[in-house]
């Protein structure tokens, strides 16, 4: 079986109309977009839902500080101002990168679908490479030489097959995975700003990869030096943009499970590549093949398990945009009633939105707009798979 290729005939027709047809963000709309996702409290799930409940980025921005405030945040929430957009958008332009929309057509299509995908990505490099099927690599930043030299082998492989490789820019089985793929296409996943490239030692390949022999993407603000915390994010895109995830060498604690963990969630194939008991590198892909993940010691094992799904994440699913419907129906705040059943069935364990409205009655309208309250004034946690559970003081 072969892997993907270029789309041809009518349904490559159909896909190039859908995408010259898409109602593309004005600047006014680009900008509001950039401000709404660096506001405090903002994450991709609460902006889809204000959009969805306002109308548009703009309107939301207005009601941030009243949201804030119902939900019972004892500070004014900072809301990203207009000037603050307009120079990262003048960042990102001095250095080359680009935003793109969720709705646009150089978006990641596999991206679109997971839950939470970021509104906005700042983009460097070659563009096409991002709407290509794409196979995510991971491992250790310690690998041993032959876990390199199995992670250029498979990423040599699967470009040859027609995937694009996307990693996360780390020392190791992801920096080998890069440089063997240069010539395919590859994609690194950045944890800090696009403009802050790390570890320092692979300056060099990044480079290579903004001068257009890869693709540079990040949904961190430009000039974010990238901390601890932001990592699990760039592995949710790496998790998010490739159809499947191959581990190489990974240790029990470390990103590369939680790379495979969300490529689990969004129901990507998890592969991994079965290492020696006595070394600590190993056990976290070992751990992987007990609970599942599919044996790998070849990359035709990728491509087979791989073909029957391969279109599956075709440039023509859902997109988001801005309802425009702003002006159809009144902002009103829900009753205190409302609100209080809402909070009242939320606990310390994550449970289902719908499951919430069913429990409480409330219309689901206004539970989300429940939520969002509670989002904006920092207690709400959201979860995988779109579940919610309560913060409470000291979380």
């Amino acid at each position: 079986m072969q892997a993907p290729k270029a789309a041809s005939g009518t349904r490559a027709d159909v896909c190039r109309r859908r995408r010259e047809t898409r109602r593309l963000p004005s600047d006014r709309q680009r900008l509001s977009w950039l401000r709404l996702i660096r506001s405090d409290n903002v994450g991709p799930a609460t902006f889809r839902d204000l959009v969805n409940h306002f109308g548009s980025a703009e309107t939301a921005i207005e009601q941030l500080p009243e949201l804030s405030r119902r939900g019972g945040s004892a500070r004014t929430i900072r809301v990203a101002s207009i000037d603050e957009a307009e120079r990262e958008l003048e960042a990102a332009q001095k250095f080359g990168a680009v935003f793109i929309g969720i709705g646009e057509p150089d978006y990641p299509p596999a991206l679109r679908r997971i839950d939470g995908a970021p509104p906005l990505i700042a983009a460097i490099g070659d563009l096409a490479l991002a709407t290509r099927t794409s196979v995510g690599i991971v491992g250790a930043r310690n690998a041993s030489v032959s876990g390199a030299k199995m992670a250029a082998r498979m990423a040599r492989e699967l470009g040859a097959a027609g995937y694009v490789i996307v990693s996360g820019f780390a020392r190791g089985i992801d920096a080998a995975a890069h440089r063997a793929s240069m010539e395919s296409g590859t994609i690194a996943a950045m944890a800090g700003g696009l403009d802050q490239p790390y570890p320092p030692e692979n300056n060099e390949l990044y480079k290579e990869i903004c001068a257009g022999n890869g693709l540079a993407v990040s949904e961190m603000p430009m000039g974010w030096e990238p901390r601890a915390r932001d990592f699990p994010r760039r592995n949710r895109l790496i998790a998010g943009i490739g159809l499947g995830l191959v581990v190489i060498e990974a240790a029990q604690r470390s990103g590369s499970l939680i790379t495979a963990r969300r490529a689990a969630d969004f129901g990507r194939l998890v592969f991994a590549v079965p290492g020696s008991p006595l070394d600590p590198r190993a056990a976290g892909a070992n751990g992987l093949l007990k609970d599942g993940a599919i044996l790998t010691t070849e990359t035709r094992d990728v491509i087979d398990a791989l073909a029957p799904s391969s279109r599956l994440f075709s440039d023509d699913g859902p997109l988001f945009e801005e309802p425009n419907n702003d002006g159809d129906k009144p902002f009103a705040e829900p009753r205190d009633d409302d609100r209080s059943r809402v909070i009242e069935a939320l606990g310390p364990s994550p449970a289902e939105i719908d499951d919430i409205i069913r429990h409480t009655g409330v219309a689901a309208q206004t539970v989300y707009l429940v939520l969002i309250e509670l989002d904006l004034a920092g207690r709400l946690h959201r979860h995988p798979g779109g579940m919610v559970s309560l913060a409470f003081d000291g979380e």
